[in-house]
């Protein structure tokens, strides 16, 4: 399968990308800044998933952001959408194939975290995996790394000081802190709420972890960045799909700036 789909890719020009992207709901307008851009919808990927949730655009997106050729994922897939988690990492170890060295991962998240707005932007530091199944379970593919994998800097201290240092430099606050995944697609309870807070979740959300543990394995450097787009459960009125795009087109701007600076300085 990794061959096919590798093979399919390059023939439509995908060579030698050092930087994937992972884009979250409501974030895809970083694509569109891709210069020299090749974009292939994923149905017409061999052995791609397709994405089925609003505001993920479901294509690939190649060429140069910042200076940096990179591949972007505009639109991920999702456990609750039915697909197993094999399937929901396989483009992570498709760009593994490709030559990615490091992966920015994104998403839209609720704010557990009490000092947390609508708007935020928050580094990811850590995860707690509360939904239970991880994508390595079943063979382990050896060539893509080790069957026991080290996750104790799931996201790179490194990266996440750079995009510390960005924040400063243009004179916002950006927050860090522990994401929390729930499979979804119901929203969390407020009984959930109050428990992850207590074990020290910032951000809820329904994704980003499994690639994170699949992209480790690889041997691939992690950053992640949330958006917090609504208040968790018990802590605002209602939760809504709506609120989320709303949200994430507003901070869309710092968002942007945020990857584009990171990219400009990014090593590997």
């Amino acid at each position: 399968m990794y061959e096919e789909t590798v093979h399919y890719l390059k023939d439509q020009g995908l060579t030698e990308p050092k930087i994937g992207l992972i884009l979250g709901s409501g974030l895809g307008a970083l694509a569109d800044e891709v210069e020299n851009a090749i974009t292939i919808p994923y149905k017409d990927i061999p052995n791609f998933p397709v994405s089925t949730v609003r505001g993920h655009a479901g294509s690939l997106v190649y060429g140069d952001l910042s200076g940096r050729k990179v591949l972007i994922l505009n639109g991920r897939f999702h456990y609750y959408e039915g697909y197993d988690l094999q399937t929901v990492t396989y483009p992570v170890r498709i760009m593994k194939e490709l030559g990615v060295k490091t992966v920015v991962v994104t998403n839209a998240a609720g704010g557990i975290n009490e000092g947390f707005e609508p708007g935020d932007l928050m580094i990811i530091t850590d995860y707690i995996n509360f939904s239970g199944p991880n994508p390595l379970i079943g063979p382990n593919v050896d060539s893509h790394g080790p069957r026991f994998v080290d996750m104790t800097e799931a996201y790179s201290v490194r990266g996440t000081q750079t995009l510390k240092d960005i924040a400063k430099e243009e004179g916002y606050e950006i927050k860090d802190g522990v994401y929390c995944w729930m499979s979804g697609p119901t929203y969390e309870s407020k009984a959930e709420i109050r428990a992850l807070r207590i074990l020290g979740g910032d951000a809820v959300g329904m994704s980003t972890v499994p690639e994170t543990m699949v992209a480790k394995q690889c041997g691939m450097e992690v950053v992640g960045i949330s958006c917090i787009t609504n208040l968790a459960a018990g802590m605002q009125s209602e939760l809504n799909h709506e609120e989320v795009m709303e949200t994430s087109a507003r901070v869309n701007g710092r968002f942007k700036t945020l990857v584009k600076k990171y990219l400009l300085r990014y090593t590997d």
